[in-house]
């Protein structure tokens, strides 16, 4: 099945989109998914304050930045640090449940070995993606999501911070630039990269600003 997204034409401004912190999830190696909190961990913490400190150099101190985040408690955290790194209020946050990361089903919260051991492999090897659980959300589903998130806000005036997840920032970013779909997967989705990493686009064209400390991309 294809994605029915479309990349939205002529936003006027940049998009800064954010991969939250490290998790306890992520640390214990379990599959996290849509989870609505799983609080960041010390390595996570230091990566937002890298993240803050890498915008505050690029954007300066409260700059015209329109703030948006998954409602998930790890970007919520990680919003917070960069917020007070860009002397910006966090309360003027906006979220949206399109932003959460990809739903996991059964596989939600249970050790990736675990899941390994079951049923094989849970990332296909070229893409580095992660497989979809058999309940799980298909990744044109996905795509739908975020670009009709992408639709909905075209009009955001100026530069805006979104603080998303690893794979579901992956497909945003693919939507965004106009990426092709990965085959088997119905979906674009670029590259992943480290938590606590930062991305600008802007007219479809993508900018590392901040290359995480974290774990390889999801």
């Amino acid at each position: 099945m294809t994605s029915k997204a479309a990349r939205p034409q002529g936003r006027l401004g940049r998009d800064f989109i954010a991969r939250h912190g490290e998790t306890v999830f992520n640390a214990a190696q379990r599959l996290q998914g849509d989870h609505p909190h799983t609080p960041l961990t010390r390595a996570g913490f230091s990566q937002a304050d890298e993240m803050g400190r890498a915008l505050r150099a690029e954007l300066g101190t409260k700059p015209a930045l329109t703030l948006w985040a998954s409602p998930t408690g790890r970007a919520l955290q990680t919003l917070a640090v960069i917020a007070e790194h860009l002397e910006l209020d966090w309360h003027g946050a906006k979220t949206d449940s399109r932003l959460v990361e990809i739903g996991m089903g059964s596989w939600g919260g249970r050790y990736y070995a675990d899941v390994i051991a079951e049923v094989g492999p849970v990332f296909d090897r070229e893409s580095g993606l992660l497989i979809s659980a058999p309940d799980g959300e298909l990744y044109h589903e996905i795509a739908t999501r975020v670009g009709g998130w992408l639709g909905e806000t075209n009009e955001d005036p100026g530069d805006r911070l979104v603080i998303m997840h690893g794979i579901s920032s992956r497909v945003m970013r693919g939507v965004m630039t106009g990426t092709a779909e990965i085959p088997g997967f119905g979906a674009p989705a670029l590259p992943g990269l480290p938590q606590g990493s930062v991305v600008m686009i802007e007219n479809g064209i993508e900018t590392v600003v901040h290359l995480g400390t974290g774990h390889a991309p999801a």
